[in-house]
């Protein structure tokens, strides 16, 4: 781990989301597109879909033209070989890690990151630790889910893009919502209780600065361990179950010190912006343009809903080496005006669709 971080290392990253923010979408799009069907070099997958679409793909020109596809059928990530979805322009043999979901509503989507979709999501981390406040050469608990899951790569964001020192915890999302489905609420409870005995052993007996979990868990550790909670310099928060009033007591507990959070999955994530009203909006901004969200009609996935309507998130991964059009997910939320901030929408108060013992957001 490099003991400090270098200026032209800043400078790289800071160059990086620069050059992003400057893409046009509709000429990302077409380019992305062509390459993913591009005759030689194109993506197994798509190439195989390509004989029953209508249309051709590679006369797509504008982003908005994506809704041709159809919503993506997620299926395909349960029982597709997630190599099949990469360009064969990418050189084979691959290696690398694949990520899975949290298999909330079926068996998990898989995905494979190449080295480029890793350093994009890092540095939009890392973007996000700089707008947020978190200073650098810190030291961080991770408490998130580890294993298959891509938020556990965080810990490398957090140490090789923002030169930090990071603890880390077991944690299995998956047992928890097992439980929940099954009734057994105690059992879940006490699962939770092993996950907080992690955490409060850390925080009580290293010197940790900040603490990267889930809202639910935080919550739960504030109420439990308010002065463990409340020795840290800042904490940095990923799910769906974050309210106004969650997020005011938040800012609270840490007494001024950063309070960010962030919204996605293993298919793509958005950064927060600064709360507004208090809290009662929690803006996000995808990580364009490789993620762009939209908020959809729920009963018409193709019409966009007016700025401050609520409605379903369309997800849309236009990444080099992956291409994902039109993802419905599990997720509702506002539409955000991002007005010159942004070349494209945000979202804002996500919260899930619906929540039901026979899907439910466990720790999350």
């Amino acid at each position: 781990m490099p003991a400090t971080l270098g200026s032209a290392a800043r400078a790289r990253y800071a160059a990086l989301t620069e050059q992003w923010l400057a893409e046009d979408l509709d000429a990302w799009t077409a380019r992305v597109v062509r390459r993913h069907f591009d005759p030689e070099g194109g993506s197994p997958y798509w190439l195989a879909r390509a004989a029953d679409l209508p249309f051709d793909p590679r006369d797509i020109t504008r982003y908005d033209e994506l809704t041709s596809f159809g919503p993506f059928p997620l299926d395909v990530l349960r029982e597709t070989d997630p190599t099949a979805l990469v360009p064969r322009s990418v050189p084979r043999p691959l290696t690398g890690r694949i990520w899975e979901s949290g298999g909330t509503t079926g068996s998990p989507c898989r995905v494979f990151y190449t080295e480029q979709m890793i350093l994009h999501r890092g540095v939009w981390r890392r973007w996000s630790f700089v707008t947020e406040g978190f200073e650098p050469e810190r030291r961080w608990l991770h408490a998130t889910p580890t294993g298959p899951h891509l938020i556990g790569h965080g810990a490398w964001e957090i140490s090789e893009l923002y030169a930090s020192l990071v603890y880390g915890i077991d944690m299995d999302p998956r047992w928890v919502k097992r439980l929940i489905r099954a009734g057994r609420l105690k059992d879940a409870a006490d699962y939770t209780d092993h996950l907080l005995e992690q955490i409060s052993t850390v925080l009580a007996t290293q010197p940790v600065d900040y603490l990267n979990t889930t809202p639910a868990l935080f919550a739960a550790l504030s109420r439990r361990h308010p002065d463990l909670a409340g020795r840290l310099a800042g904490a940095r928060l990923s799910g769906t179950q974050l309210s106004g009033d969650m997020y005011r007591e938040f800012v609270e507990v840490l007494g001024g010190g950063p309070c960010g959070v962030s919204y996605g999955n293993t298919f793509g994530n958005a950064a927060s912006l600064p709360a507004e009203r208090e809290g009662d909006l929690l803006p996000y901004v995808p990580n364009y343009p490789q993620v762009t969200m939209a908020v959809v009609d729920k009963g018409d996935w193709r019409r966009t809903v007016g700025y401050g309507e609520g409605g379903q998130v369309r997800l849309t991964v236009l990444h080099d080496d992956l291409f994902l059009p039109n993802v419905l997910e599990r997720d509702q939320a506002v539409r955000y005006d991002t007005g010159d901030g942004w070349p494209c929408d945000g979202v804002a108060n996500v919260r899930p669709l619906q929540i039901a013992q026979s899907a439910p957001e466990g720790l999350y």
